[in-house]
């Protein structure tokens, strides 16, 4: 049947219409089509070159079972002598300082039920070579969840070792200080677990801080310990952790080898690995002894051993412009970040996930804590206090050289 003639004009002009909105539309948006293209391939270099700086060629790689890849890179290599501070930097194979009474006595009343086992899961699968340091390859989806290459291995949301309680906002502690005093190192037993994080950009962090000046302004910062953090490495395993900062956090330093500064020396532990075996609650206890100090008969160098036998490498003191001579404070203790979703209070735990007061096999702890102060002393630390500003969320209770802490996060007392 036939159209009438008004009505066919009047069909005619929309099959026009709809014919331009078909071509034109599409040739007003090729620009921001092109534009996209154009980002995505500069993103695209930008990561691969990232990659290319980090990733160094490897003598040998393994693959974890959490799907991790090792690569055991030639010692002289290592991204520390991108730094341009150590371009010419000599290597110190092995520290040339331990204090007097140096060694984890493993009778404290925390830890009597911990038994002193640390592995790496890569280990399962292969070890590296001597001559070689292993390292994390960092992939493509690594540096993407970090929102741009130049993010990567820096923290999110800039923390503060020594926050006032209307700063507890995103960062939230439960901290043991050791202050007054001139510190060449301190030693720590971590108790290690894996704590439940909410959200992809929370974490949980337990630690100890070295530190020297003021936050916010020429802060200089050590630190290390154990950490679950889905933003940094894809998943919610507890890995081992390193960090520095001589900058209050703010254009300075990473996470383990993530950025040019830490030199490592050992083959045999991976800064940023998952670590074996973790403690269960009520049940077999497992805790990473670290001792730090300055090298005070060498270089100056702050070195870091892990598990009494692994030395694994040093800060250089080059990095430090006030790390460079001696600490202020120690610090150890948990950290979390709650992004309060929703407004309620995160349900990230700290910890083991329960409170202080629940004790052995239960609560998390630090033990074994002493500090080289300005003696070059090991002792136990007597000018000391703790933070806890949101008691109802993350707790701590101290006994002088050891303490537990923690807490499950949101709760009824903590909405």
């Amino acid at each position: 049947m036939a159209l009438p003639c008004g009505s066919e004009r009047r069909w005619s002009r929309a099959v026009k219409m709809i014919f331009c909105l078909f071509f034109l539309i599409p040739m007003s948006s090729a620009g921001n089509r092109n534009t996209n293209i154009i980002f995505n391939k500069k993103q695209k270099l930008e990561v691969q070159q990232q990659l290319k700086r980090l990733n160094k060629p490897a003598l040998k790689s393994i693959k974890s079972p959490d799907g991790d890849i090792i690569d055991c890179i030639d010692i002289y290599k290592q991204p520390a002598f991108d730094h341009p501070l150590l371009k010419n930097h000599t290597i110190q194979m092995r520290p040339s300082f331990y204090p007097e009474r140096f060694s984890f006595d493993e009778s404290n009343n925390a830890s009597s039920n911990s038994e002193p086992k640390f592995t790496q899961l890569w280990h399962l699968n292969g070890r590296c070579p001597e001559g070689t340091i292993p390292i994390r390859r960092t992939k493509e989806e690594d540096l993407l969840r970090a929102g741009s290459p130049a993010n990567y291995g820096r923290k999110k949301y800039l923390t503060n070792p020594n926050p006032q309680d209307d700063e507890e906002t995103i960062h939230e502690h439960a901290t043991y200080t050791e202050d007054g005093d001139r510190y060449y190192g301190m030693m720590a037993e971590v108790n290690a677990w894996n704590p439940h994080t909410q959200e992809r950009f929370e974490f949980s962090i337990a630690q100890f801080w070295i530190i020297a000046g003021t936050n916010g302004v020429d802060l200089n910062s050590i630190e290390a310990g154990t950490q679950v953090s889905e933003s940094l490495y894809g998943d919610k395993n507890t890995r081992l952790f390193l960090f520095w900062t001589a900058d209050a956090y703010h254009n300075t330093g990473c996470y383990n080898l993530m950025c040019p500064g830490f030199v490592q020396v050992s083959h045999q532990i991976a800064p940023g690995a998952t670590i074996s075996p973790l403690s269960t609650y009520n049940g077999p206890q497992y805790s990473v002894n670290f001792y730090v100090r300055r090298d005070i008969n060498g270089d100056g160098n702050w070195w870091l051993t892990v598990a009494d036998r692994f030395d694994l490498g040093y800060w250089p003191s080059a990095l430090f412009p006030l790390l460079s001579d001696t600490a202020e404070a120690v610090k150890w203790g948990g950290e979390v970040i709650n992004l309060r979703k929703g407004g309620q209070h995160t349900t990230t735990q700290m910890g083991s996930g329960h409170f202080a007061e629940e004790g052995p096999n239960k609560a998390s702890y630090f033990s074994n804590l002493n500090v080289i102060d300005g003696n070059k002393l090991l002792r136990a630390p007597w000018h000391t206090h703790t933070f806890t500003p949101k008691p109802d969320c993350y707790n701590i209770q101290d006994y002088g050289d050891y303490f537990y802490y923690g807490g499950p996060g949101r709760n009824p007392n903590c909405p």
